[in-house]
């Protein structure tokens, strides 16, 4: 990654930026080597023999030769482990305090000198050398992981540590952030170091703009997610296992975590994928609804875009009947690309474009990114300077870095003296119009030919009053600008949910937003990268996401437009955008045939509207994410778990995306049940696998046999569209409705369906009962031939 960077930035040095840029990393290096404790002789150091343990509160502490280990099954059942005194705060991705210890919980001795945690959803083993196994209630082994081991130099500083686990032979590992080859995560090594992709993301580039600790291991056995709370930098070896034929013996799974430094903790939560995420969603926050505009259509064109290319492409939508929600600004619409200023001259009078768009029921949405210009006389900066808001160097200087502005600086959101006053700063935005923002480059990104994040690792952050360096901040740099900038437009507009979402984050993201999965290069390796960064990140508890249809770094073909806007339009960010190349990036562009069937998959997602918004609304109450692996409610099914061009919206809908060209018939593997072909009708059974026409028209899309999905119908309201259950078998469904875009209450309404004598009956599920429901029902599947 290293000597890529520095070819890179070699060859731009036949620009100002680029000089700049070499000029800035060269003295990163310096100040590192100078300020960062220098490598030493290492001592490495095991946990020892097993001493004592002290019974607390949903657990205890187990006392070694050599450290000690701090057990607590909290309330809800997850479980936290410390060693060497390690506790679950501070903490970037918890929401707010841990949760209360389960007082049901106790220490008590086990076999072989070891102790155990006994609690109702699960049971903890530790040996006398210092493994820990999660087992099931039964006593099923789902992790067990090895004493671990530290590495401390003679010269101080913080210990580098490891800690392999094993897992099920059959286990099958998600998750780590947002990656691109996947979802599910094969054989390798995997980055924890939030790194700007620089417009080449494809599968198998790693890492990326959002990584984080957080596995997600699908076994027979049963589900867990893992999560080293730790935001250095580090990374993760995965090995899966394999059964043994016969006689022979089964290989297990293994999972082996380096860290440069921090805390050695992990939280652990068992049970269902929905369990495990609803879980994981109380310890770090319920994901922020977006407002439901946000979940139409939106489109952002690159370049030089001024007032009269917005109206032109406005009202280019308008025209052809292609429902537009939001227009995105880059950074371009900034006067020199100042972060908070707008090009008077492209822009003469925002505020009222941004009103006369309105009425079109087209918001704007702005870029908004962490550096801001050295420069005396902005206001930006100024104000900056004057509350010490810049990331500062261990001499007391400033960190300064080329970006698109020029040299810049960047402010230390890990102050929370700093985020107020950033978030301040969005009354401009508002000012002029904007409805939300999107935060770019926050990985940091300081512009240097290094990989393009060569901040100083000796530069100094606040960390809520702490103190540390950036070898600790890193991770957490986007996170935290989000968190600014979600809090500071809620202060300046308390009645409405703030829209944002960021290209970097970490766990806990899904508070403040969503996130949009990179800049994936142009391709059909791009178009599967896309799919898996969104599964992947939503079994990370962030679930609102998306790609950019058609890709960063090239001009698509017509039929990989087609296939991404199809795939785009069953997607939770439903983001169009021109290329970094200036191709096109409007559907009319394409040609009559694509802008046909394009506006054929827009049609249909202005219809299930009312679907998006209830997944919304579940999202935000259960922390199940929109878009699910189809072995969401069915994780022992080996087949579903290997599936990975496919995915479930929500429990009705089954999405089966064209990934690869000439493709117009695909294998769709089928969890248990009826399912409906929602173009033709047809009716199959699962689980299995079945074939289907998916000509470049249209992808498949099938229906759950017994399920309520809430649509728009022609009058505009939500009516409910029921699939028949197959004879015997009851469905059902939810609609979440009533909240707008404010702080209101959803109302969630409960449906159950059955087939009785041939005809389907819903019933709405009341307080005093259940009855006839409220909203129209249009009935399909009765009579469908398999």
């Amino acid at each position: 990654m290293e000597c890529r960077g520095l070819v890179r930035g070699v060859r731009n040095l036949t620009t100002p930026r680029g000089v700049r840029a070499l000029l800035s990393a060269w003295r990163h290096r310096r100040l590192d080597s100078r300020e960062l404790p220098p490598r030493a002789v290492q001592r490495a150091r095991v946990p020892g023999a097993l001493v004592g343990a002290e019974p607390l509160a949903g657990g205890g502490v187990i006392r070694f030769a050599r450290s000690e280990l701090r057990i607590c099954v909290v309330a809800g059942g997850a479980v936290f482990w410390g060693w060497d005194g390690a506790g679950p705060e501070p903490s970037y991705a918890l929401a707010g305090a841990p949760p209360e210890p389960d007082q049901r919980a106790t220490l008590e001795p086990d076999k072989d000198g070891g102790w155990r945690v006994v609690s109702e959803r699960v049971m903890v083993q530790v040996s006398r050398m210092g493994a820990v196994e999660m087992r099931t209630p039964g006593g099923v082994v789902l992790r067990r992981d090895l004493p671990p081991r530290w590495w401390e130099s003679a010269a101080g500083g913080p210990a580098r540590w490891m800690v392999r686990s094993e897992v099920a032979a059959d286990a099958r590992f998600f998750g780590l952030g947002g990656r691109s080859s996947g979802p599910r995560l094969r054989d390798g090594t995997y980055g924890l170091w939030n790194t700007d992709p620089e417009g080449s993301l494809g599968p198998g580039d790693d890492p990326l703009s959002i990584t984080m600790p957080v596995q997600l291991v699908v076994a027979d056995a049963g589900t867990h997610l893992a999560f080293h709370d730790n935001s250095w930098g580090g990374r993760v070896v995965l090995r899966e296992g394999a059964e043994g034929a016969g006689s022979g013996h089964d290989r297990l799974g293994s999972v082996e975590i380096r860290m440069d430094g921090g805390p050695l903790r992990c939280w652990v939560v068992v049970g269902t994928p929905a369990r495990v995420l609803a879980r994981w969603a109380r310890l770090t926050g319920a994901p922020a609804a977006p407002p439901s505009w946000a979940l139409g259509l939106q489109h952002g064109p690159r370049g030089a875009t001024g007032e009269r290319d917005v109206r032109r492409i406005v009202a280019g939508y308008r025209e052809r009947g292609l429902p537009l929600s939001a227009l995105h600004l880059d950074v371009d619409h900034y006067d020199g690309h100042r972060v908070f200023t707008v090009d008077r001259k492209r822009f003469p009078d925002l505020p009222a474009l941004a009103r006369e768009l309105g009425r079109d029921g087209v918001r704007l949405v702005s870029a908004v990114g962490a550096a801001v210009k050295v420069e005396p006389g902005y206001p930006v900066y100024d104000s900056g300077v004057a509350v010490g808001a810049f990331v500062g160097d261990a001499r007391g200087g400033e960190v300064r870095g080329a970006a698109r502005p020029g040299e810049c600086v960047y402010p230390d959101f890990t102050d929370p003296r700093v985020r107020s006053w950033w978030g301040a700063l969005y009354e401009e935005r508002l000012a002029q119009g904007f409805s939300g923002v999107w935060h770019d480059v926050s990985e940091p990104f300081s512009g240097t030919p290094f990989g393009g994040n060569a901040w100083p690792r000796s530069a100094r952050h606040a960390l809520e009053g702490r103190s540390g360096d950036h070898r600790e901040a890193h991770n957490v740099y986007g996170l935290a600008m989000a968190r600014a900038g979600y809090e500071g437009l809620r202060r300046l507009r308390p009645d409405e949910r703030p829209f944002l979402f960021s290209r970097s984050g970490w766990a806990g993201l899904q508070r403040y937003g969503g996130t949009w999965s990179g800049d994936v290069s142009t391709g059909w390796p791009g178009l599967r990268a896309s799919l898996s960064l969104v599964m992947g990140l939503g079994l990370c508890g962030v679930p609102y996401s998306g790609p950019d249809v058609g890709g960063f770094d090239g001009v698509p073909s017509a039929e990989l437009y087609l296939r991404w806007f199809q795939l785009g339009a069953y997607l939770p960010l439903f983001r169009t955008r021109a290329t970094m190349a200036a191709g096109p990036g409007e559907p009319w562009e394409f040609g009559p045939f694509v802008l046909e069937h394009a506006r054929e998959a827009l049609v249909e997602r202005e219809r299930l509207r009312p679907y998006f918004v209830t997944l919304a609304q579940q999202a935000r109450l259960t922390g199940a994410p929109y878009v699910r692996p189809l072995w969401w409610g069915y994780p022992k099914d080996r087949a579903l778990r290997a599936c990975e061009d496919a995915f479930l919206l929500g429990d009705a809908l089954l999405v089966a995306p064209v990934l690869d060209a000439g493709v117009e018939r695909r294998p769709v593997s089928l969890p248990r049940g009826r399912w409906y072909d929602t173009a033709t009708g047809r009716a199959y059974q699962g689980p299995g696998q079945v074939v289907v026409d998916a000509p470049l028209s249209r992808i498949p899309v099938l229906a759950r046999g017994g399920s309520v999905v809430p649509v728009r119908g022609a009058d505009g309201a939500t009516e409910l569209e029921v699939w028949a259950p197959a004879a015997g078998r009851k469905g059902g469904g939810v609609v979440a409705s009533g909240s707008g875009d404010g702080w209101g209450r959803a109302e969630v309404e409960r449906y159950t369906t059955r087939l009785v004598d041939g005809q389907v009956r819903v019933k709405q599920i009341r307080g005093d009962g259940a009855g006839p429901p409220r909203r129209p029902v249009r009935v399909r599947g009765l009579g469908a031939g398999s």
